[in-house]
């Protein structure tokens, strides 16, 4: 039984680093190149395993070469695989990242591929109701909504990583005890000029548990519906920022079945994101539990 599952996109990104971003119609000798897994929820489930938990990611992949690498890519982590279907015949969600050495910036382009939506089975079904916490972001959404509804049946946490603004997101808001938007999908949804104002708006509107609003290299801020507090980001010198809010979700879910308050689940989750920006890659970057913790000491934390 994994403690943590996900259902969301599944990605196989191409990074490439660059000295600079180039100019349009140039030419331009890049640094390196690899390839790596991505997507919110899938990344995010890849950092829970790798800070201990029981992991385990519910989808739908293509038999190409996209959704071979991504399988593997899991199971590198010792994520559970046994929840994803394989089917014939579709192209695989794939991006291709440059990452900007001069200024730790990221650029992104995307291509959805041409899967069709995914329909839960009935072992995939029980995967959700034996989990502790079951972690969405958007995308495969009808699938999304019928998981946090089994979930909430069965008193499991529902965590929303609420970065892209798409259609029918209220579904899943509706549905959320731990509501962590990024600030742009915060104020673009509730119209709102400040994150504190945001938070106070989406919990009010929607009722989780908590309203967490990540803020990038500014930290962010919290609300339980009595207060707004901040948390910090931590020191780090950040080579590739590619996929931190993806690991801070993956952190949070763990810290939250490993029982913490919010408060402690935010500084862990930033410090967790810091470090990760350390290092090429959005998975292979992210430390140990163990590495976090002294991490935290060191910078006047305790958990």
């Amino acid at each position: 039984m994994s403690k943590i599952v996900g259902i969301g996109a599944c990605v196989m990104d191409t990074l490439i680093t660059v000295p600079k971003y180039p100019a349009e119609d140039t030419k331009c000798r890049a640094n390196g190149m690899k390839l790596a897994g991505g997507g919110p929820t899938a990344t995010g489930i890849v950092a829970a395993a790798k800070l201990g938990e029981s992991c385990e990611f519910i989808g739908v992949l293509a038999d190409d070469a996209g959704g071979r690498f991504l399988v593997k890519d899991f199971d590198k982590y010792g994520v559970d695989v046994s929840s994803i279907d394989i089917i014939k015949g579709y192209r695989s969600f794939t991006s291709c990242i440059w990452l900007n050495a001069q200024k730790a910036t990221r650029t992104c382009v995307f291509d959805k591929g041409n899967l069709p939506p995914m329909v839960l089975s009935d072992k995939q079904k029980q995967t959700i109701r034996k989990a502790k916490l079951l972690m969405v972001d958007g995308n495969e959404i009808d699938a999304a909504e019928q998981a946090a509804k089994i979930a909430k049946d069965n008193g499991v946490q529902v965590l929303y990583d609420a970065g892209g603004l798409y259609d029918g997101v209220e579904r899943l808001l509706k549905l959320t005890d731990i509501l962590i938007p990024s600030e742009e999908f915060a104020l673009g949804h509730t119209g709102e000029k400040s994150a504190e104002a945001a938070a106070q708006n989406l919990y009010n509107t929607y009722h989780p548990e908590i309203v967490v609003i990540t803020q990038g290299s500014r930290g962010g801020v919290i609300f339980d519906g009595k207060r707004i507090v901040s948390y910090p980001i931590y020191p780090a010198k950040v080579v590739d920022s590619n996929g931190a809010g993806d690991v801070f979700h993956g952190a949070f879910a763990t810290a939250v079945v490993k029982g913490y308050d919010y408060i402690k689940c935010c500084h862990f989750s930033s410090a967790v994101s810091a470090i990760k920006c350390t290092g090429i890659g959005a998975r292979e970057s992210i430390p140990d539990f163990k590495t976090v913790e002294e991490y935290l000491k060191r910078n006047g934390f305790e958990l």
